[in-house]
C-alpha cells in the first residue's frame, strides 16, 4: 500500500480573478475565471474546513484582487476559528479604513502589499491604472495604523530594476517588517511579456548588490527576501517546494492545482472541490501524483545529486521552454534544452516592446 504524502503546509485561495490592475507579469492564467463561476461563500467555508482537517497551517487569500470579494471578512473569521494563520495578498487599491478594520477584527494575521515601483509615474504605467501608487501608499499607512504586520512585494524586471534601492528605502519608510524583491517568473502573462520584462545580467547584478547592501544596513529591523530570475541561474529552484509536496492552490472556480500556473499543462484533468474532497485530491489525484517525488524524472535529473533539492525545477517553465512538462527544467545548465535559455537572452530586444495587458471583459 502506497503511503500517503504529508499534508500541504499552505493553501493559496485565489478568491477571484477580478482586479482593477492589469500587471503585465500577473500570475493569473491567460484565460480568467469569470465572476459567475467563482466559488460562493459556503463553498469556500467548506474548503477552509477541509484544509484545517488535513493539517494545513496557513491560508493565503489572493486573486486577482481578494478585496473585490465582500465576503472576505467572513472567510478570514472562519480561518481564524479553524486555527489557520491568514495572510492577505493584495494590491491595496480597494482598501479603506472600514474594510481594513473589519479584516483586523475578523482575525487577519498578516498583509502582503504589492508595489509596481517606487515612483508613481512608472508604477501607474506598469499597473495600467492611474493613481494606483498613491492608493497603495495610503493602504500601507492604514495597515500600519491598524497594527497589522506588513510585507511589501516588488516584482522586478528590466523597466524598474534600477530603482531597487529606492524600493528598499520605501519599504523602510512604510514600516514593513519584511520586503520581497522578486524578479519576474516567465510563464503566463510574464511569458507573454518576456521581451518587455527580462533584465540583462548587469541589471541582475545591480539588484543583487542593492539587496546585499540593504540587508547589512537593515539587519535586525527588516527581513529581505530576494528571488532571482531563473534564466540567469545554473540550477533551477524547487517549484513551490516540490510538485504536490508543500502547497495547494485553488482557483476562483474551484480547480485544485499544485501551483498557480499548472493550468498551462495540456491533456490533464484538473480536479475541483465541487467534485471531490481536498484530501482526496491532494493524496490521489493524477494531477498531484504525476510529478510528485522523483520517479517521473528523466536524465540528467534521475541521477543528479540535487534531485531532492530542486525536484527537477518548474514543470510549467519546462513546458514553456522545452515544450514538455516532463522535461528537465531548461534553467539547469545540464538540461538538454538549456540552449533555449541562452538563445532567449541573446534575442532579447534592446528596446522593450509595449506591454500586452489583459482585457477586463474576459473576467
Amino acid at each position: 500500500m502506497t503511503a500517503l504524502p504529508p499534508p500541504p503546509m499552505s493553501l493559496l485561495a485565489e478568491l477571484t480573478h477580478r482586479c482593477p490592475l492589469q500587471c503585465p507579469y500577473c500570475s493569473n492564467p491567460l484565460k480568467l475565471d469569470p465572476r459567475g463561476q467563482e466559488l460562493d461563500t459556503q463553498e469556500w467555508l467548506r474548503v477552509l474546513d477541509e484544509a484545517a482537517e488535513m493539517g494545513v497551517l496557513q491560508v493565503h487569500f489572493s486573486g486577482g484582487e481578494p478585496m473585490a470579494r465582500p465576503d472576505l471578512p467572513d472567510l478570514v473569521r472562519h480561518a481564524a476559528k479553524k486555527g489557520l494563520y491568514s495572510n492577505l495578498i493584495t494590491s491595496g487599491v480597494l482598501i479603506t479604513p472600514e474594510s481594513l478594520h473589519k479584516l483586523a477584527e475578523a482575525g487577519l494575521d498578516h498583509i502582503q502589499l504589492s508595489f509596481q515601483d517606487a515612483q508613481a509615474e512608472t508604477a501607474d504605467r506598469i499597473a495600467h491604472m492611474a493613481g494606483s501608487h498613491a492608493k497603495k501608499l495610503e493602504a500601507a499607512r492604514l495597515i500600519a495604523a491598524e497594527g497589522l504586520p506588513l510585507t511589501l512585494n516588488f516584482v522586478i524586471h528590466r523597466q524598474n530594476a534600477e530603482r531597487v534601492p529606492a524600493m528598499l528605502d520605501l519599504a523602510e519608510r512604510l514600516g514593513a517588517r519584511r520586503v520581497e524583491i522578486a524578479h519576474t517568473q516567465y510563464y503566463g502573462w510574464g511569458l507573454l511579456n518576456r521581451d518587455a520584462l527580462l533584465p540583462d545580467r548587469a541589471q541582475l547584478e545591480a539588484t543583487e548588490k542593492a539587496v546585499e547592501q540593504a540587508r547589512t544596513r537593515l539587519a535586525g529591523r527588516m527581513s529581505i527576501d530576494f528571488v532571482t530570475p531563473d534564466y540567469y541561474a545554473e540550477q533551477p529552484k524547487p517549484c513551490m517546494g516540490g510538485w504536490g509536496q508543500r502547497f495547494i492552490n485553488i482557483s476562483p472556480a474551484g480547480r485544485v492545482l499544485p501551483c498557480h500556473a499548472a493550468e498551462s499543462i495540456p491533456g490533464v484533468v484538473f480536479p475541483t472541490v465541487r467534485e471531490a474532497s481536498l484530501a482526496d485530491i491532494w493524496n490521489t489525484a493524477p494531477l498531484f501524483t504525476m510529478f510528485r517525488g522523483t520517479d517521473w524524472m528523466p536524465e540528467p535529473c534521475k541521477s543528479c545529486a540535487f534531485k531532492e533539492d530542486d525536484w527537477g525545477g518548474c514543470r510549467c517553465q519546462a513546458l514553456a521552454l522545452a515544450g514538455r512538462a516532463d522535461a528537465t527544467d531548461p534553467v539547469c545548465h545540464r538540461a538538454p534544452d538549456h540552449t533555449v535559455i541562452e538563445r532567449t537572452i541573446t534575442a532579447r530586444p534592446q528596446t522593450p516592446p509595449p506591454f500586452q495587458y489583459r482585457r477586463f471583459g474576459n473576467a
